[in-house]
C-alpha cells in the first residue's frame, strides 16, 4: 500500500496557462502595498503643503536634478498645462531623475495630488486642492457658511440682500418653501451670484446658512 497516495496523482497541466502577473512585477506590487500606509489606518491625510515641506522640497525648493523649483512659473508653465492627472502619473512612476512617490511610499494618491497643487499655486497657478473622495470633509454649519461668505452682502443688505436676522425681508422670499430658496441660491439670483459665489459649497451647507441668516436673531435673545 503506497504510504502517500497523493503521490499517484499527475502533477497538474500548466499547458497554454500564462500567469497573470510577472513575478518580479508581483513582488514590486507587493513591497508597495506592504508599505503604503493606507493598508494601515494612520490618522488623517497630510496637507499639499505638508507634503511638499517633509518630502517634495528636498529637490523642488532649489530645483536638484532638473526639477522644476518652486516659485518659478517659467518653469512650471509647461507642466501645469499638462494637468492634474498627468503631474500625479508621473510622480506616482517616477520620471526623469525622480524616484516612484519621490521616494516616500507612505504618501497615498491624493496626498500627492495636494502636493502638486501646492506647487503649482507656489508658481503662479491658482489650482484648487484635491479633496478625498473615501473621507469626504465634514458639512459646514450655517453659521461658518455665513461667516466665510454670506455677511459680506446679508450683514448690511448690499444689492438688496435680505439682511441677516430680518424676517420681514425673509419672508417673501420663503413664500414658496425653502427648498425653492435653496434652489435659486444654487443656481443664483439678481446680483447674487450662484451658490453665493462660494463654488465649493455643497446643497445642505446652502440650507444651513439660510436658515441660520433667517433664525439667527431668536437664536441670539435666547442666548442673552
Amino acid at each position: 500500500m503506497n504510504a502517500n497516495p497523493l503521490r499517484t496523482l499527475p502533477a497538474p497541466s500548466c499547458a497554454g496557462a500564462r500567469p497573470r502577473l510577472p513575478f518580479a512585477l508581483f513582488a514590486l506590487a507587493l513591497m508597495v502595498l506592504l508599505a503604503h500606509p493606507r493598508a494601515r489606518a494612520q490618522g488623517p491625510e497630510l496637507s499639499g503643503k505638508a507634503v511638499v515641506a517633509s518630502t517634495c522640497s528636498k529637490c523642488h525648493a532649489a530645483g536638484l536634478n532638473g526639477a522644476p523649483r518652486i516659485g518659478d512659473e517659467k518653469a512650471w508653465s509647461n507642466r501645469t498645462k499638462q494637468g492634474l492627472e498627468s503631474l500625479t502619473q508621473h510622480a506616482l512612476l517616477g520620471i526623469r531623475k525622480m524616484p516612484p512617490h519621490g521616494s516616500n511610499f507612505s504618501l497615498s494618491d491624493i496626498e500627492i495630488q495636494r502636493a502638486i497643487t501646492y506647487m503649482v499655486n507656489e508658481s503662479g497657478g491658482r489650482w484648487t486642492e484635491p479633496i478625498s473622495k473615501s473621507a469626504l470633509p465634514a458639512e459646514r454649519t450655517g453659521e461658518q457658511v455665513v461667516v466665510a461668505q454670506c455677511h459680506k452682502c446679508h450683514e448690511a443688505g448690499v444689492n438688496a440682500a435680505p439682511r441677516i436676522g430680518d424676517r420681514t425681508a425673509w419672508a417673501p422670499r420663503l413664500a414658496h418653501g425653502l427648498d425653492a430658496l435653496v434652489r435659486s441660491a444654487i443656481n443664483g439670483h439678481g446680483a447674487m451670484p450662484a451658490r453665493g459665489g462660494m463654488v465649493n459649497l455643497t446643497d445642505a451647507e446652502l440650507r444651513s446658512a439660510i436658515v441660520y441668516m433667517y433664525s439667527r436673531k431668536d437664536e441670539t435673545a435666547k442666548a442673552r
